[in-house]
């Protein structure tokens, strides 16, 4: 065995509570060899790396549907965003991508994605803005992947920041994106000039995607009007396509001002379509609503709601410091924590599907089949352990993984650093923020 990971609670799956403790064994072609119950009196095997996880929780990886690296860590330049708007933050970011160069971008996109890394996450589908006639962008991403392959999997999204058909040369720009090796096809129908323009970019998207056979993945509906409705034909195209779940709708945030009785017939129809939504509760709280007075709405899409009727949700990071939000660590769980509230899935059941939306769900969005994801024998050894006990408690307590591997290579180990406090009248103890109730 190239690895041993010894007595870890495996909760990878949705609505999996917590199990008997198990060993997973890592073969030398890094690969899952075996999953078997633990036993406290055998002893370890003689070879490989041992690591004892002592009930803590073994995960597949966590998977970030929807980032853009092209533009992360560039708050503030060459002004902020002081609207705090979806548009003056595009209008920021036209500014800053006339300075791009390849060597700006390798080096903002790989910081973020050791980051992500170090807190599980090994698997990213990133869009990148392709209405610069240089792909300038473009071409330092599909460098990076190729960097990372081999131990972190990358997806680059073919992103029309500006538009397809409203944009100069925008459907041209598309092509070569994705002639230059892009992997999922995007649009952002809402940003066109007119409604009739949204439909058509829509239907250049699918169309260049059956073309090379890839998947397409829109910025949908990222805006408050409740008359922004391409979602419905986003939905309408990949069901007639049959490109179905390899179809994805980002933010639909106008959703949250939609009416009962169009979003009734909205999720029949979403739920035929088998297209996947990506929920980015960090952009959607922050960019949303700025236009309105009170009751004020905050651009939430209806995951609750989209859940029930049974279409794929997960959620997204999106911005990590830049035109449109100048926060953010990369952090799924604090991905996961933050929509949770935002869309009220507040009950045991809910926070564990919140759970899969940063790692099972948010796997099937990126289409990671099973011998690509997941915790079973002959998938790849590719997980992160955290120190909890369920994956409540690690979206609780915003844990770190103790390890990240990758392909049965240990790519980050994070060592516990308890706090020391002194409190008056006992002395120095160390907090244990684990407990659920003082004792």
């Amino acid at each position: 065995m190239r690895m041993i990971v010894r007595g870890a609670r495996l909760s990878h799956t949705e609505g999996d509570g917590p199990r008997g403790l198990s060993d997973v064994e890592v073969g030398e072609d890094g690969r899952i060899a075996r999953v078997v119950p633990y036993d406290d009196r055998k002893e370890p095997p003689a070879t490989g790396t041992l690591v004892e996880a002592r009930g803590a929780l073994l995960t597949a990886p966590f998977v970030e549907p929807h980032i853009h690296l092209d533009t992360a860590l560039t708050a503030g330049e060459p002004r902020p965003n002081v609207s705090g708007t979806l548009w003056e933050g595009i209008a920021r970011w036209s500014e800053r991508k006339r300075t791009l160069t390849r060597e700006d971008v390798i080096a903002r996109a790989t910081e973020v994605l050791r980051w992500q890394a170090a807190q599980g996450v090994l698997h990213v589908r990133t869009h990148c803005d392709v209405t610069d006639p240089s792909l300038t962008a473009l071409d330092a991403l599909l460098e990076v992947r190729d960097r990372v392959r081999g131990f972190m999997t990358l997806q680059i999204v073919a992103f029309p920041q500006e538009g397809i058909v409203s944009f100069p040369d925008g459907e041209a720009l598309l092509r070569e994106a994705v002639a230059r090796g892009a992997d999922v096809v995007g649009a952002i129908p809402h940003f066109e000039d007119t409604r009739e323009d949204g439909v058509a970019s829509l239907g250049i998207a699918f169309a260049v995607a059956e073309e090379y056979g890839l998947r397409v993945d829109a910025h949908c509906d990222e805006i408050d009007d409740e008359q922004s409705r391409f979602v419905e034909v986003l939905a309408t195209l990949a069901l007639r396509s049959g490109l179905r779940e390899r179809a994805t709708a980002s933010h639909t945030t106008a959703m949250g001002s939609y009416g009962g009785a169009y979003s009734f017939k909205l999720r029949r129809l979403l739920s035929r379509s088998g297209i996947n939504l990506v929920s980015n509760p960090f952009a959607n709280l922050n960019l949303q609503g700025r236009f309105d007075g009170y009751p004020r709405r905050r651009g939430l899409t209806q995951v609750k709601e989209m859940l029930a009727a049974g279409v794929n949700v997960a959620f997204g990071h999106d911005d990590v410091m830049d035109p449109w939000n100048a926060l953010g660590t990369a952090s799924p769980l604090q991905t996961a924590l933050v929509g949770l509230y935002a869309a009220q899935l507040t009950g045991d059941a809910e926070i564990a599907t919140a759970f899969s939306m940063v790692t099972d769900r948010a796997a099937r969005v990126l289409g990671l089949g099973p011998d690509e994801y997941g915790i079973t024998e002959g998938a790849p050894a590719s997980f992160a352990l955290l120190p909890a006990p369920t994956p409540q408690e690690a979206i609780r307590r915003q844990v770190r993984p103790s390890h990240v591997v990758s392909h049965g290579t240990l790519l980050a180990e994070t060592p516990p650093t308890p706090t020391r406090l002194t409190w008056p009248g006992e002395g120095p103890t160390e907090v244990d923020f684990s407990r659920s109730h003082p004792s």
